[in-house]
């Protein structure tokens, strides 16, 4: 069974790296099951597991009797494999751009939910945080700076007490996680995160949902702002 799940894998791994380089555009036909069997000498079970697979994950309509297609990116399931297909095709600007917009619709009120509801502990952790912040710009180490991050978001996240917040940002975890390791090497973005991730603690040391709303909105504008300055531009 391990064994077929891997055959599984590899064809629908395969066939998405094809999808995502140009191989097949949205819209074409993929080759039957049996070319891709012969293709990869596996069986004809193993090619419908494959398709299932992707077509679980909004990227292929399997039809019976007809074949199977790439599906519109517009449908795709994954927020990573539309992330990829977009980079891909030179859109990774506007994909930066409109992530940055998402985060802003959720994160912007998760800080106004979590400020009346916040603890100390939790107050504590994201101080802790930006003093990892600190110390990874310090140390040009960019990974520790960016799990810094990451973690002080997951924390307001976490007090706003709504978990669909957390449910709702969930699948662009990997994702934020790849884009801030590229966008983070820069001392001057490094620099200003922290001065803004002080201002959002403060924030919510206060209480205030309006403060603490905008207080992660002038962040993300700020991240936008650099984004578009010192990677983009």
């Amino acid at each position: 069974m391990s064994r077929r799940k891997s055959l599984v894998n590899t064809v629908a791994d395969d066939l998405l790296d094809r999808i995502i380089g140009g191989r097949f555009a949205p819209g074409d036909a993929l080759p039957t099951e049996a070319e891709i069997g012969v293709e990869f000498d596996v069986s004809r079970v193993t090619v419908r597991e494959a398709l299932r697979t992707l077509s679980a994950r909004g990227i292929v309509r399997v039809v019976s009797g007809v074949g199977s297609r790439v599906a519109p990116v517009e449908e795709w399931r994954s927020v990573s494999d539309a992330l990829r297909f977009r980079a891909a095709h030179g859109d990774d600007a506007l994909v930066a751009e409109q992530l940055i917009s998402t985060r802003r619709i959720i994160e912007c009120e998760a800080a106004a939910l979590a400020a009346p509801l916040i603890d100390d502990t939790a107050l504590a952790e994201c101080a802790a945080c930006i003093d990892e912040m600190v110390a990874g710009a310090a140390a040009a180490d960019v990974d520790r700076f960016v799990d810094a991050d990451l973690r002080f978001h997951a924390v307001i996240l976490r007090a706003s007490g709504n978990l669909f917040l957390a449910v709702l940002l969930a699948p662009l975890t990997e994702v934020l996680a790849e884009r801030r390791t590229q966008t983070s090497r820069a001392p001057e973005i490094q620099q200003h995160a922290i001065a803004e991730h002080r201002r959002i603690l403060e924030a919510l040391r206060t209480g205030d949902p309006d403060a603490a709303r905008a207080a992660m909105d002038q962040h993300l504008q700020q991240t936008l702002d650099d984004f578009r300055r010192y990677v983009a531009g």
